[in-house]
């Protein structure tokens, strides 16, 4: 569960690194360029949190061994 919200976070901050270049850009190509990447890593980063939402806490494997 750790490395699944490590994963959504990353791909938060990717998304709007993106979104600002697309922001910034000058030129037509690269704005639309980041603008897909942009929405495209908004909908995996939704879809990763649909997927932590959805999993129960016993399917996901611990963040530490299991004890003997």
């Amino acid at each position: 569960m750790k490395d699944m919200k490590a994963q959504l976070e990353r791909l938060r901050k990717e998304a709007a690194e993106c979104a600002l270049i697309r922001d910034l850009a000058t030129d037509l190509k690269k704005r639309e360029l980041f603008a897909r990447l942009a929405e495209h890593l908004g909908v995996l980063a939704s879809e990763v949190e649909r997927a932590i939402g959805e999993s129960p806490q016993e399917a996901i494997a611990p963040d530490f061994p299991p004890r003997p």
